[in-house]
């Protein structure tokens, strides 16, 4: 009784974009056939397979989402990745990779690891859409290409006609209107045009089908067990491409995921989500597919054309298998210039024109940062770009936070010396800790107040230690005073394995001082 008042209470909350979800789901299922096709060439395999997984992802994973308005489907990152175990092992062991790869992925889903998301900054998300909006653009003009050749001049002015044109529908439309997605409408004219266009023999029939380059015949996925015995032999095969592909997967969701809650200024689940494209995958393999994951460049579009709830995922995933199964006709007539088209736009709202006039307005580590994953989600792929931009921002924010450690000097009643540290003490700060102490012209004691330093981690203890050994090597003594709490239990953690030990006597006012 309690699902089915959720279930109501969800339905009469979302009624408001059921349209707009339908026709967004229309839009994206058009979009989705070239790109499809073209995934299934770089993989090598037949473009049904890569169709049929758009099929089966989308469905299972628009099902259980944990970011509604997501788009999923057989993807080029992926299919890259597979592409080697494919020419050497075949078809079989593809299918078992790709069931491997859901799996992996419902662990990370289960075991909560999304959180750890939360550690890609936000220079390393906008240079992943930077370089993701340029890999678009350029992938884009294989289409005006046949065999390696530009398009003869005439077919190539009609192209580049039809693109301008619609890039136009697609911009100046919602300025009527918002009731109907502009990008649908956009396909919809540029088809009748070209229709027409042929039919009054301006050019051949031939060529408006060239200009799609879709031969489209399949029926519905199958029910399939890979024909393959699984051994320590074929896991120690498949195992490292379905573990690089898995989080080559989740990497593009989490992307995907947090620009579409910028977008939508909405909040995704993304362990649910990890759980959803695992899933997705799981069934995929078991029904003859290819791999795949989400798609920021269809979800986008997705978005932009009033898509909002998961019935849009679902209406792409459905209409692109009726598509499949019933109207290979009627998207053969579908100039694949309006698609391209439509992805021109795609890239103008993915790219961040913004970040070109950063510039000194932010700091130049971010600015690098940005620059770098760009480049790498160019020339490279995106997971590497995601993995070397956090480490680059991690190394950056160590050394700028390293270089800032402070420290005031000041002789004490009995003849001590004070050294008043003001900073944050960890690995990357160490260096700068050290060079702090002059150890040959100190008196024979020495105190370190710890009150306005932050000790992290057992770098810092370490560097704690080695100051006091040297100290104690010179005949002299050190004594640690006013550690904060988070020092105090790393202090007492690592009594066993450094000469540092909490001692009460030095300090009374305070409570805590450690004896070295």
């Amino acid at each position: 009784m309690k699902l089915i008042q959720t279930l109501k209470k969800q339905f009469s909350s979302n009624k408001k974009y059921f349209k707009n979800d339908f026709l967004a789901g229309i839009t994206v299922a058009l979009a989705l056939i070239p790109e499809a096709i073209a995934f299934a060439f770089v993989a090598g395999v037949s473009p049904i397979i890569s169709l049929q997984t758009a099929v089966v992802i989308g469905l299972v994973a628009a099902s259980i989402t944990g970011r509604p308005g997501m788009i999923s489907s057989s993807t080029a990152a992926i299919a890259i990745i597979l592409a080697p175990l494919i020419a050497q092992y075949g078809l079989e062991y593809l299918f078992a990779t790709v069931i491997l790869i859901g799996v992996i992925q419902i662990m990370m889903g289960v075991f909560k690891l999304g959180k750890y998301t939360s550690i890609i900054p936000h220079p390393v998300v906008l240079g992943f859409l930077n370089g993701l909006a340029i890999v678009i653009f350029f992938a884009q003009w294989a289409q005006f290409k046949r065999d390696g050749i530009w398009l003869p001049t005439p077919d190539l002015l009609i192209m580049l006609g039809f693109v301008g044109l619609t890039m136009l529908i697609i911009h100046y439309f919602p300025k009527i209107t918002k009731a109907v997605p502009s990008s649908l409408v956009a396909i919809a004219t540029l088809t009748l045009i070209s229709v027409i266009l042929s039919k009054n023999g301006i050019y051949s029939l031939e060529t408006v089908q060239d200009f799609a380059g879709i031969e489209l015949k399949g029926g519905l996925p199958s029910f399939y067990i890979p024909q393959i015995t699984i051994s320590w032999e074929v896991l120690q095969v498949i195992f490292p491409y379905a573990f690089i592909a898995s989080l080559v997967g989740l990497t593009e969701a989490t992307l995907t995921l947090r620009v579409i809650d910028e977008m939508t200024d909405t909040k995704g689940k993304t362990n649910k989500e990890y759980f959803a494209q695992g899933l997705a995958n799981v069934v995929n393999g078991f029904f003859g597919g290819m791999g795949g994951d989400a798609m920021i460049g269809q979800s986008i579009v997705n978005i932009k054309s009033g898509g909002r709830t998961r019935l849009s995922g679902l209406v792409a995933a459905i209409a692109l298998m009726m598509f499949i199964m019933f109207a290979s006709p009627l998207v053969n007539a579908i100039p694949l210039a309006s698609l391209v088209g439509l992805m021109f736009m795609v890239v103008i709202s993915t790219f961040k024109w913004e970040s070109l006039k950063y510039g000194k307005n932010i700091p130049r580590e971010d600015f690098i940062v940005i620059i770098a994953v760009s480049l790498i989600t160019i020339f490279q792929d995106l997971a590497t770009a995601v993995i070397i931009g956090v480490l680059l921002s991690t190394v950056m924010f160590a050394w700028k936070k390293g270089k800032k450690m402070y420290v005031n000097t000041m002789t004490g009643n009995d003849g001590s010396k004070i050294y008043k540290i003001n900073g944050v003490l960890f690995f990357g700060s160490v260096l700068n800790f050290k060079s702090l102490f002059t150890i040959k012209e100190d008196p024979k004691k020495v105190v370190l107040d710890l009150k306005y330093a932050k000790v992290m981690d057992y770098s810092a203890l370490e560097a704690i230690n080695s100051i006091a050994e040297k100290y104690k090597l010179a005949g002299k003594k050190l004594i640690v005073t006013r550690p904060g709490e988070s020092c105090k239990q790393l202090l007492k953690d690592a009594e066993r394995i450094t000469s540092i030990v909490i001692d009460h006597s030095h300090d009374p006012t305070h409570k805590a001082t450690a004896d070295i």
